[in-house]
């Protein structure tokens, strides 16, 4: 898909289609008011006859209106003006883009940045046009041996702005969406794949192309060199596997080698079952989403380096399968991890804080000023959160306010939960130094105070992400989320005159 920014009068636009919002009741945008006055008022008759009454993702497509330029002009429904914030002007963006590639319109020019978002600039505007744009036409239909092709895809989007002197900004923005919106579509793909073909070695392969491409330092460790620094607990979560772990690690250096690097840490387990604590059989398929942190911490290290931001980044992605075998796990069995703590493992099916427990010791050694993992982690997280807000926790109030601000910037939202000390009393054991699981209550900050107590060195902040990693039902599939909030968080970090 090619966007390009253009300032000038919608009646001059010679396009396939031009693009205007309507508002609830029947009330055209700015732009839409110009079109109205060229063709003779052909738009307020037809708002007058009923057809559209502007609600929120309703279209109408019209052709051959008189004196004007465009072929078509499509009308998409922006709801009530006074309730048009974010999520709205993001639905009416992908109600728009769907419906141009629908319909057969390979290129046009959307007036919709020209809408009021209530405390959003122009340039956010286009940003996000972009990205909308880009997430709605995603497909990941590569297994299929009949698939569709579209008879006239849309390939070209022309965002207007009002003005010449806006033109800078909003092509620095739509750079910015593009390489963003790669990012997100790397790591939907990577977890769109099945588990038999997204393993940990596939995951490291990956993880190689994208050195190769983006000019960065590749390192991956197996099993050897793991037993040899005592990651015993990745291992023992792989021990069930036929396939071996992998620790990957991807190094982008942007600024000088003394600055101290971001690391970010992204669960991988490539197939979850829960091992011998085995998974109920319904919906356990999603259960390849498990790596969705893995493909969220490669596809932003990608985002940093097209980008060139002036930081060092680090990805860590902790790479394995977690299966029932006889040599697996058990519940009862401890181990001792590469912090040398020991471990009772009361449940098989909480595996992904033992792999991130080695993971962020291992972490330690690039000097980091902050480390920020990222995990599909609890199915607490979702029952307190849902589908709309990944969980974070962490013991640095500036880090944790940088990544809700990033959140609430990208539409990425993360929600804050405690970490009080109270909490640890729940993952005490009588045999260990720490349990795995903490009991049914608090399950999510539970295994955030596990993680915490191998990220004592440095600051640190958690994301538990299992309830906005993928969606099901009939949309199934992954979201690339927080690739948005965690390159907004690396962008922001980056501007010159951030403290």
């Amino acid at each position: 898909m090619e966007f390009t920014i253009k300032s000038g009068s919608p009646e001059k636009q010679r396009t396939a289609c031009l693009v205007i919002g309507v508002f609830e009741s029947r009330r055209l945008s700015q732009p839409g008011t110009e079109i109205d006055r060229y063709t003779d008022h052909a738009l307020s008759a037809i708002l007058r006859r009923g057809d559209i009454e502007g609600r929120l993702g309703q279209t109408l497509l019209l052709h051959n209106l008189p004196n004007i330029l465009a072929d078509r002009v499509l009308l998409v429904g922006c709801g009530k003006e006074r309730d048009f914030r974010d999520s709205n002007y993001r639905k009416v963006i992908a109600t728009a883009v769907q419906t141009l590639n629908d319909t057969g319109s390979m290129e046009a020019v959307l007036y919709l940045p020209e809408l009021n978002v209530r405390g959003r600039e122009l340039d956010w505007k286009v940003q996000h046009a972009v990205e909308a744009a880009q997430f709605c036409l995603y497909r990941f239909d590569k297994y299929k041996t009949g698939r569709e092709e579209d008879r006239r895809p849309l390939r070209k989007i022309t965002l207007a702005v009002p003005r010449r002197s806006d033109l800078r900004n909003s092509e620095l923005a739509v750079t910015r969406a593009e390489a963003i919106a790669r990012g997100i579509n790397f790591a939907r793909d990577l977890a769109n794949e099945p588990p038999n073909v997204c393993t940990p070695s596939f995951l490291a392969d990956k993880a190689r192309e994208l050195a190769e491409s983006h000019a960065l330092k590749a390192t991956v460790l197996d099993r050897e060199q793991m037993q040899e620094l005592g990651m015993n607990l990745l291992l023992g979560v792989s021990a069930g596997s036929r396939q071996p772990p992998k620790l990957i690690t991807l190094e982008y250096q942007g600024a000088g080698p003394d600055e101290k690097p971001v690391v970010l840490v992204g669960k991988g387990v490539t197939f979850d079952s829960g091992g011998i604590s085995i998974k109920p059989a319904a919906n356990m398929d999603e259960m390849k989403y498990d790596m969705a942190g893995a493909a969220s911490v490669l596809a932003t290290i990608q985002v940093a380096a097209e980008l060139k931001l002036p930081l060092n980044v680090v990805a860590v992605v902790p790479a394995s399968e977690n299966l029932p075998d006889g040599n697996a796990n058990k519940p009862g069995d401890i181990q001792t991890g590469m912090a040398g703590k020991t471990v009772e493992i009361l449940n098989t099916d909480a595996e992904g804080r033992l792999l991130l427990a080695d993971a962020l010791t291992y972490a330690a050694r690039f000097n980091p000023d902050v480390v920020i993992d990222v995990a599909t982690l609890t199915g607490a997280c979702v029952v307190a959160l849902g589908k709309h807000a990944a969980g974070l926790m962490g013991n640095n109030d500036r880090l944790i306010k940088d990544l809700l601000d990033a959140g609430q910037e990208s539409c990425d939202r993360a929600w804050h939960l405690p970490l009080w000390d109270d909490y640890q009393e729940q993952i005490r054991s009588p045999f260990a130094d720490l349990a795995n699981v903490g009991g049914r209550d608090a399950g999510a900050i539970t295994a955030g105070c596990f993680l915490s107590r191998f990220t004592e060195d440095y600051k640190w902040a958690h994301l538990d992400i299992a309830g906005v990693a993928w969606k099901g039902g009939e949309h199934k599939g992954a979201t690339g989320r927080p690739v948005p909030l965690l390159s907004t968080f690396l962008i922001e970090r980056a501007r010159p005159d951030k403290d």
